[in-house]
C-alpha cells in the first residue's frame, strides 16, 4: 500500500499516473500545483482536485463516477411552480468570482472548506480563459444561488453550488441542464454521490463509462473566448 502511494506523488511533469493505479476511494496523484495548463489535463482526463486548506493537493478518478444527463434532470411539481411564477433570473458569467467565493463560504460555515484562496484564484484564472462557467440565480438584483464549473468541448464538469434563497440553486442546475440539452451536450460531471443531486436525477456509472463519454464531449471543439461572460455559457 506504501508502494502504491508512493507512485501517485506527482512530479513537476505535466502528467497524471494512469487511472487504473487509483486507490480504492479513487485517488490518482498527490501534489503537483493548480497550474491552467494541469488543471485543463486533469478535466481532460476525468480528474478533479479535492483537498482541505493545508493538505497536499489530491486528484481524483472515483469509480463510479456520478453524473447528471442533461435530459434526465427532474423537475419535481414544486420547483415547477417556483419556475412559473418567473421569481428568479438566470445570469451567465456575470459575477463568478462571488460564485465560487460563496461556495466556498458556505462550506465553511457548514463543515469546512475544500475551496481554497488557491483554488479560488486558479479557476478564476480558468473563468477568464473561458473554461470556468457560472450559473447564477438572481431575485431582486441579488445574487441568491449558483455554481460553477468547467466547460470543454460537449461536457460540463460541475465544481460546487450555493443557495442563499430556498430553491435558487436548484433553479441554477435546472436551467443549466435546459441550456445543455438544448446544444446537445452529453453530461453534467457531479463527481460523487449526494442524496440532493440524485433526487434531481444525477445518478453513478461506471468509471470506464465515464470517461468513454468524455472521450467522445472533448472530440468537440476546445472552446476559448476573449469575453466568457458574453456568451449564454
Amino acid at each position: 500500500m506504501i508502494k502504491t502511494m508512493m507512485n501517485l506523488f506527482l512530479t513537476k511533469e505535466l502528467k497524471f499516473p494512469p487511472i487504473e493505479h487509483a486507490t480504492k476511494e479513487g485517488i490518482v496523484a498527490i501534489g503537483g500545483d493548480l497550474s491552467t495548463e494541469r488543471l485543463l489535463l486533469a478535466y481532460k482526463s476525468g480528474i478533479f482536485p479535492w483537498y482541505s486548506e493545508g493538505e497536499p493537493i489530491l486528484w481524483w478518478s472515483p469509480d463510479p463516477r456520478f453524473v447528471l444527463f442533461p435530459d434526465e434532470i427532474k423537475i419535481s411539481k414544486s420547483m415547477k411552480k417556483v419556475i412559473n411564477k418567473n421569481i428568479f433570473e438566470i445570469r451567465y458569467n456575470t459575477a463568478f468570482r462571488e460564485v465560487i467565493s460563496n461556495c466556498s463560504k458556505l462550506r465553511v460555515d457548514k463543515e469546512g472548506t475544500w475551496i481554497t484562496d488557491d483554488m479560488i484564484e486558479a479557476y478564476c484564472k480558468l473563468h477568464e480563459l473561458g473554461y470556468a462557467r457560472s450559473v447564477e440565480t438572481w431575485h431582486d438584483g441579488r445574487l441568491v444561488g449558483g455554481l460553477y464549473g468547467i466547460h470543454i468541448g460537449r461536457c460540463f464538469f460541475g465544481e460546487s453550488m450555493f443557495s442563499t434563497m430556498t430553491n435558487a440553486s436548484k433553479f441554477a442546475l435546472i436551467m443549466l441542464a435546459e441550456n445543455l440539452k438544448e446544444k446537445k451536450y452529453l453530461l453534467i460531471d457531479c463527481q460523487v454521490y449526494t442524496n440532493h443531486l440524485a433526487s434531481m436525477g444525477a445518478k453513478e456509472i461506471p468509471r470506464n463509462e465515464f470517461l468513454r463519454i468524455i472521450k467522445e464531449g472533448l472530440s468537440a471543439a476546445d472552446y476559448r473566448y476573449e469575453n466568457p461572460s458574453l456568451i449564454p455559457l
